[in-house]
């Protein structure tokens, strides 16, 4: 039996034998459970879908499996993406005007300061104007990566999405390799992307780092991991579109998940759950995602938490 058709569906399919084992899944199920065909092959089906909203299940006769049960996927689904994505541009917007109004006063701030060290008789008192400058430097710097994502266009080429995942996994091996298992699960048959290699790269890199710093900065987490997983996804539902083929790049770690008062606003400019973020990561990793018509989403629970960046394998709008 030709099981192609399926993975064409955006609903979740599942192929069970008489005891309600998985022995087959379509690609939009991979996407809803976060694991392989070869993940779920043997495992009960009863306790993988014991949480879905809505399951139908249809008894299969004269064929290998004994049952075909379906996770409709929610209709408001790719509303709820759009409605997400506009939230999230308006509240941009409103920092990118406000960075400008911060900006002129910063400067001045800055030239003041350089003024009065000019003035001052005590070599000793200019280590004051000095702290004065490069807090005004920093702060910036900061204004100008809330502006900075839309300054210039995509700089657009072909590539194998697996450099992207060798730069960044060599990067977050240097920064976390000592404290947190670092793996790679890819997906060999996943095609050329065609995008700006720099910004997919620079927002995979904020999704890793994120990880990396809350497993690391956490130490009731006794084994940290993290996992680097490629997977090409047919019929992908993104934030203002469905296409027909698409690639999915996950980090994946074992840490205790988003905090829920977070959960909503967890790509929100400026807002982070940790000591010593700036909040910005995760929003220009997001902006950045969108900017190639894709979008990141997560699932967290305490011990697994996935971000999905997922991106159209078919030319940008």
């Amino acid at each position: 039996m030709d099981l192609s058709g399926y993975d064409l569906l955006t609903t979740a399919v599942l192929l069970l034998d008489g005891d309600y084992r998985v022995r087959w899944a379509n690609t939009a199920a991979e996407e809803h459970f976060g694991l392989s065909r070869k993940q779920m092959d043997g495992l009960d089906a009863q306790a993988l879908t014991h949480e879905a909203p809505s399951l139908i299940k249809v008894p299969l006769r004269g064929l290998p499996w004994a049952w075909l049960y379906e996770l409709p996927m929610r209709q408001t689904r790719l509303d709820d993406r759009q409605h997400a994505r506009t939230e999230r541009e308006a509240q941009r917007e409103s920092l990118r005007n406000l960075a400008h109004e911060v900006r002129n006063p910063l400067s001045g701030l800055r030239a003041a300061a350089q003024l009065l060290e000019t003035e001052l008789p005590d070599p000793a008192q200019r280590d004051y104007t000095q702290v004065i400058i490069a807090e005004a430097d920093r702060l910036v710097e900061l204004v100008d990566r809330l502006v900075s994502p839309q300054r210039h266009g995509l700089d657009l080429r072909e590539f194998n999405v697996h450099e992207i995942c060798e730069r960044v996994y060599t990067l977050l091996q240097a920064e976390f390799g000592r404290q947190v298992l670092i793996q790679r699960d890819y997906d060999a048959s996943a095609p050329e992307l065609k995008a700006d290699f720099s910004r997919i790269l620079q927002a995979l890199l904020n999704v890793g780092r994120n990880a990396g710093q809350a497993l690391t900065e956490n130490p009731d987490i006794p084994a940290p991991k993290l996992v680097l997983r490629t997977r090409v996804a047919h019929q992908l539902v993104l934030s203002s579109r469905q296409v027909r083929l698409g690639l999915v790049v996950s980090v994946l770690d074992n840490g205790l998940g988003v905090p829920e008062s977070l959960r909503d606003r967890i790509f929100h400019p400026l807002l982070t759950g940790r000591a010593r973020g700036t909040g910005l990561g995760l929003s220009l990793a997001q902006e950045y995602v969108q900017q190639h018509g894709g979008i990141i989403e997560f699932d967290s629970v305490p011990g697994r938490t996935e971000f999905r960046l997922m991106l159209p394998l078919e030319p940008i709008s």
